[in-house]
């Protein structure tokens, strides 16, 4: 076999794979919860490697995961579920309070500081193939720098 021609291959198999859109999570963390309390926020900093989207979160401590932004309707700021989040390619969005992140939805119990939870990201990439990321995200004190006041 001619060694440029196997050469020759390889490259347009290589080529022709879809990108994967390698994404780091960095820093995860959610809101600690007070007794009785259904609805918490978690946050982070995401950075793709190439063009994605951020486009469901999944977690066993909550019944519902959606992602939310907040965007102004008639001077006032409003919180509402979108689709998804746009991940440039490697450029850092940061899922943050009083922007767009997640919200967890009918908790099944409290969520204390020391805590951890499980989310599960999904992430589109520009090819429309899907791919999870597990991320164990630590609960901080409510009150935490960067820390908004999130209601429902």
């Amino acid at each position: 076999m001619n060694k440029n021609y196997l050469v020759a291959a390889l490259a347009l198999i290589v080529f022709s794979l879809p990108a994967r859109a390698e994404v780091r999570v960095e820093e995860p963390w959610v809101r600690a919860t007070v007794p009785h309390q259904k609805v918490t926020g978690a946050f982070m900093r995401l950075t793709a490697s190439t063009d994605a989207k951020l486009v469901a979160v999944n977690s066993p401590v909550a019944g519902t995961v959606e992602i939310h932004e907040m965007a102004m309707d008639k001077e006032v700021m409003k919180m509402r579920p979108t689709a998804g989040v746009a991940l440039p390619a490697g450029r850092t969005v940061e899922l943050k309070p009083g922007a767009h992140h997640v919200m967890l939805l009918d908790l099944r119990k409290p969520l204390q500081p020391g805590d951890t939870v499980p989310l599960v990201l999904t992430v589109e990439g520009r090819d429309g193939k899907r791919e999870t990321l597990e991320v164990t995200a630590s609960v901080r004190p409510l009150g935490t720098i960067g820390d908004a006041v999130h209601a429902r």
